[in-house]
């Protein structure tokens, strides 16, 4: 294995899939309205939904995907629906006392998997960087499942860190309007990666 190119691949990996994005600021809103515990059911949900993306990607199945342009507009409109609702529930969250007790409508494991699967940024980061590099040499299989076995690996690691930004700001004690303004900022941090991502 080319140790450099490793090396540059990790870097690039985690510069884009640890940048905000729609899945990020849904870990955030998560790790924030249920903690880790409750969190992780959604996080565990989101991983297997982005490592089947990632697989796909690395099939050829997304390349595959781009000739039909009407099937990435029904993933697209899954994922802005669901996205959508996901900004709502986090904007709309109880705050106070209630707010301990969670809603966790937003956060199962299959609501985790939606996004993982129809989020767009990742499959453009998965195609760039299963692209870009080549870590083994004379073997392209070998090469592409290396690849698909890190980006699983920064992927879990990275969005780790950001659920637990959720959880850390879960621990701040806040007014109940500071609450609200919170979970508003969650809300509209969703809504404007879920527009960054899809332009």
């Amino acid at each position: 294995m080319d140790m450099v190119a490793l090396g540059i691949f990790l870097t690039a990996a985690v510069g884009l899939l640890g940048s905000p994005g729609p899945a990020i600021a849904a870990l955030i809103a998560v790790g924030r309205a249920r903690g880790f515990v409750g969190g992780l059911p959604y996080f565990l949900g989101l991983q297997a939904g982005l490592a089947i993306a990632a697989g796909a990607t690395a099939a050829g199945l997304f390349s595959l995907l781009t000739t039909f342009p009407s099937a990435l507009r029904v993933m697209t409109i899954a994922a802005t629906v669901y996205l959508l609702y996901l900004a709502y529930k986090i904007a709309s969250s109880p705050v106070g006392d209630t707010a301990k007790a969670g809603n966790g409508a937003h956060a199962s494991p299959a609501a985790g998997f939606l996004l993982g699967m129809t989020n767009p940024k990742a499959y453009l980061a998965f195609a760039s960087l299963l692209a870009s590099y080549t870590l083994i040499k004379g073997s392209a299989q070998h090469d592409v499942f290396a690849k698909w076995i890190l980006l699983v690996v920064v992927m879990i690691a990275v969005d780790i860190v950001w659920l637990y930004v959720g959880v850390f700001l879960r621990g701040l004690i806040l007014s109940p309007n500071g609450e609200r303004a919170l979970n508003v900022t969650l809300g509209l941090m969703v809504l404007v990666a879920a527009g960054l991502a899809f332009v």
